[in-house]
């Protein structure tokens, strides 16, 4: 099965390959867990003024962008930070390569009142391309990847999936 790769998809990639491919086969759970409703909040709740959660080619949702130049990705806390910039690397470069000439992005921590600047390199693209190709493997298998015990594993919306 060939499909695009959400940012959430791309996300996970980097949280817990378990999860990936829950997510992508349509075993959600999201919906229920208190720390995604917590996210939601803050996100309803910040950067009002601007124009949020732009779909883009049905694939991936940004959270606001200025001027067509700055991504912007609001997350709640730093806990899973490398994830949050690869969600914005791969978002930058999902544009560009709909010929949107994105600048660079910014993750947001409104909780935190911090931000960081996040730019993409061309090594950046060609690991991007290689995670790609890993996502898609990862989610046309037929059965879950191994469960591997995370720091995150109690907070997360799969947890009594995968322990109980």
């Amino acid at each position: 099965m060939q499909r695009e790769i959400s940012g959430t998809m791309f996300y996970y990639y980097f949280v817990c390959k378990r999860k990936l491919w829950f997510f992508a086969n349509e075993i959600q759970m999201e919906s229920e867990n208190e720390d995604v409703i917590i996210g939601k909040l803050i996100d309803e709740n910040s950067y009002s003024r601007e124009l949020k959660h732009v779909l883009i080619d049905n694939t991936v949702n940004i959270d606001f962008i200025k001027e067509w130049k700055i991504l912007h990705e609001v997350k709640k806390q730093k806990s899973v930070e490398e994830a949050g910039i690869w969600q914005l690397k791969y978002y930058i470069y999902f544009l560009r390569k709909r010929g949107i000439n994105i600048e660079k992005g910014i993750l947001d921590y409104p909780k935190l009142k911090k931000r960081e600047e996040i730019f993409l390199t061309e090594e950046d693209e060609k690991r991007i391309e290689e995670i790609l190709l890993e996502i898609r493997e990862i989610v046309n298998l037929k059965l879950p990847p191994k469960l591997e015990k995370l720091k995150i594993c109690k907070k997360c919306a799969y947890f009594e999936y995968c322990y109980i």
